[in-house]
């Protein structure tokens, strides 16, 4: 085999090697950001249809890349952690107030980062480009805090956990896990403060507040 024919092979394997190699990142890609955006794009796809969906959700991210969202410093970031810390531990004197308050930290969390919060429609669509995935349980959230009195303890209980998958993924600096120093194989309800998910009676709340002392 001639010199020149070996050079021609190995540069034939070179373009077949980057070929493959871009179409992996490609797919890898596409596959994230399916996950980001959740249910949010298939929603679009069954209203509209999937060529009318496309145009719709990058028409959607034009307008939000237009609002020059910006990551939290690390200094908010800290402050609305402790303020979220705080919201969990009010949960088992008052889960509908603790899940009224996480949801205006959610709010407060994303006027922070560059969001319009002023019309909740149109947050919930900016919302869509980038955190998608949590968009479904959000809106569960606010369900369950609207019915107020009604909603069920493990109800608002879910409500909070939502509330929190939304919230962790607005602090979380880019190219970390929304879980931020938790460990990303723990599953996300474990994280949480264990106190609020207790049944709420008189007698569990005083024997949750003797182990919590003994910790």
């Amino acid at each position: 085999m001639s010199a020149g024919t070996v050079i021609l092979l190995i540069f034939v394997l070179l373009v077949i090697a980057v070929a493959a190699a871009l179409a992996s990142t490609l797919v890898h890609r596409q596959a994230a950001g399916r996950r980001r955006v959740g249910a949010e794009y298939t929603r679009l796809v069954r209203e509209a249809g999937p060529r009318r969906a496309k145009a719709a959700f990058a028409a959607r991210r034009r307008r939000v890349d237009r609002l020059g969202i910006k990551p939290l410093s690390d200094e908010r970031r800290s402050r609305f952690q402790r303020q979220w810390a705080a919201v969990q531990e009010r949960f088992i004197d008052g889960p509908q107030q603790a899940v009224k308050a996480a949801e205006a930290l959610v709010t407060a969390a994303a006027a922070e980062r560059g969001y319009v919060v002023s019309d909740s429609d149109q947050l919930l669509v900016d919302l869509s480009v980038y955190h998608g995935q949590y968009l479904d349980g959000y809106r569960r959230a606010t369900r369950a805090a609207e019915r107020g009195a009604t909603a069920a303890t493990e109800e608002l209980r879910q409500a909070l956990l939502d509330h929190r998958a939304l919230f962790q993924d607005l602090l979380a600096a880019p190219g970390t896990s929304p879980a931020g120093s938790a460990s990303a194989a723990e599953p996300p309800a474990t994280r949480v403060l264990r106190l609020p998910w207790r049944q709420v009676t008189p007698a569990a709340k005083a024997t949750a507040m003797r182990e919590d002392t003994r910790r």
